[in-house]
C-alpha cells in the first residue's frame, strides 16, 4: 500500500529528505503495530559522526536518558560510543549490549545507594557530585573514584532549563573540591549543562568562563583539573530552525583553546544525537467540536510519548491524506490540491484531561483512521513514558 503524505516546504527544514523517505518507505513496506516510533539509523549515524568533530580533545557520551531503546543503545555502542547514565536501569541497558566499564561515566550528582553499588561493581570510575553528601556516599562506596563537580551556570535561551535542581556556585564548589580531596577521592575536573535544548549559543561562553574561575580557583588550592565536562544542550529542529551543532562546537572549541589548553573534553548529547532521527506514527482515533475548537485525537499522547508538550516542546507534523487516490500508473496524485487548514487542539488518548500535546495546530482536516507522522520524536518521548490508563508504550524500531 502506498501511502500519501502532504509534505510542505517548512517540513523539509525539520526532517532531512533522506529520513523522511526512509520512514515512507517503511511504512509501505511493513505492517507495523501503530503507534511506533521509527529511529533513522542513517541519521542516527550522521549525528553520530558530527557531534564532537569540532571540538579538540573531545570525547562523546550519549546521554542514555534521552533514548534507552536497547537497538539504539546497540548500534551507538556499534559505532564506538560511550554513554552518561544515572541509574542501574540504564546501567542494565549497557551491560546486556556488552558496553565496558572505561565507555560509561555518570553525571547525576545526586544517585542512589543501589546505583552506588551497581556502578562500583561494574568498575565505573568517573561520578558527578554538587553536596557534601553526595561526597561521603562517593567516598564511602567508590574509594578513590575520579569525580567532576556539577556548576551552576545560566540556562537563558534554553527551553528545557536544568540549573534549578543540581549545581554550585564558586565559592562552595572549591570547598566541596577540597573537602573530596581530603575524603580519598580524585576531583579531576568540572562539570555543567546549558540547558536542553539551548538555542542561545552564548550560554557556552558564559559557563566556559565560570567554570574557568573555579578551574584556576582548584589550582591554587594544589588541585590540577584534567576534565571539563561540558554536558549537552545542543538543540534539535522541531518547529523552525535552531543553531548548528558546527557553529556551537567552533565557539565551544575557541573558547576551550583558550581557557582550559590541553583539557579532556567530555560531551553528553542526548536531544542532540537522537532527536530528529526519530519519527512517531500515530493516527487519528477521532475529532470533535468542544464549543469553538477543534479537536484532534491521537493515539499517542502526553502519557504514552508526549510528555516534554508539557514543558513547551512543540512539535510538527505529517498528515495522511487518505482520501488522495492515484493516477494511472499507480502514482500517487500528491501533486492535486490539497483542501485548506484548520485550527486544532491536538489531544492523546487517554480519559485524562490533561492529556493535551498542543493548541492551535494548523493542519489539513484528516480523515478518522489515518496517519500522523510527529516529527523530531527520537529524544525524551518513549523514555518519558508511562502506561497509564492501560495504553501501551509504542515500540522503538530502528530502520
Amino acid at each position: 500500500m502506498t501511502r500519501v503524505f502532504r509534505i510542505e516546504p517548512f517540513h523539509r527544514e525539520i526532517i532531512s529528505k533522506s529520513s523522511l523517505l526512509n520512514v515512507l518507505s517503511f511504512l509501505d513496506a511493513n505492517d507495523v503495530e501503530i503507534p511506533v516510533l521509527l529511529i533513522d539509523g542513517e541519521q542516527l549515524k550522521r549525528k553520530a559522526t558530527v557531534i564532537g568533530k569540532n571540538i579538540r580533545g573531545s570525547k562523546v557520551f550519549f546521554a542514555v536518558k534521552a533514548n534507552p531503546g536497547i537497538e539504539v543503545i546497540r548500534f551507538l555502542a556499534g559505532l564506538g560510543l560511550s554513554f552518561e547514565i544515572a541509574s542501574e536501569g540504564e546501567l542494565e541497558i549497557l551491560a546486556r549490549v556488552g558496553v565496558g566499564a572505561d565507555r560509561i561515566i555518570t553525571s547525576n550528582p545526586v544517585k542512589t545507594f543501589k546505583f552506588l553499588e551497581r556502578a562500583a561493581r561494574y568498575g565505573i570510575r568517573y561520578y558527578a557530585y554538587d553536596s557534601r553528601e553526595e561526597v561521603e556516599k562517593l567516598a564511602g562506596m567508590v574509594p578513590g573514584a575520579k569525580i567532576y563537580l556539577r556548576l551552576s551556570v545560566p540556562n537563558e535561551g534554553s527551553e528545557w532549563p536544568l540549573s534549578r535542581k543540581f549545581g554550585v556556585e564558586i565559592d562552595e564548589g572549591i570547598s566541596l573540591i577540597t573537602h573530596a580531596a581530603a575524603r580519598g577521592l580524585d576531583p579531576v575536573g568540572i562539570t555543567f549543562h546549558v540547558g536542553s535544548q539551548c538555542t542561545n549559543i552564548y550560554n557556552w561562553n558564559n559557563a566556559l568562563y565560570k567554570a574557568k574561575v573555579l578551574w584556576d580557583m582548584a589550582a591554587k588550592s594544589g588541585i590540577n583539573f584534567s576534565v571539563l565536562n561540558i554536558g549537552g544542550g545542543y538543540p534539535v529542529r522541531y518547529t523552525k530552525s535552531v543553531v548548528g551543532i558546527e557553529e556551537i562546537e567552533k565557539n565551544i572549541d575557541r573558547l576551550i583553546g583558550e581557557l582550559f589548553p590541553g583539557a579532556s573534553v567530555f560531551i553528553e548529547p542526548g536531544r542532540a544525537m537522537v532527536g530528529d532521527a526519530g519519527v512517531f506514527v500515530s493516527r487519528v482515533i477521532g475529532k470533535s467540536r468542544r464549543g469553538d475548537e477543534n479537536w484532534l485525537h491521537l493515539d499517542v499522547g502526553v502519557f504514552n510519548g508526549l510528555m516534554e508538550s508539557v514543558g513547551g516542546i512543540k512539535y510538527s507534523y505529517i498528515v495522511e491524506d487518505s482520501r488522495v487516490g492515484t493516477e494511472k500508473g499507480g502514482r500517487p496524485a500528491a501533486d492535486r490540491k490539497a483542501g485548506g487548514k484548520k485550527s486544532w487542539t491536538v489531544a492523546g488518548p487517554s480519559c485524562d484531561s490533561f492529556d493535551v500535546v498542543d493548541n492551535n495546530v494548523m493542519l489539513r482536516d484528516p480523515e478518522v483512521g489515518a496517519l500522523v507522522l510527529i516529527l523530531s520524536c527520537g529524544a525524551y518521548t518513549t523514555s518519558y513514558a508511562s502506561e497509564f490508563n492501560g495504553f501501551s508504550i509504542p515500540r522503538t524500531l530502528l530502520i
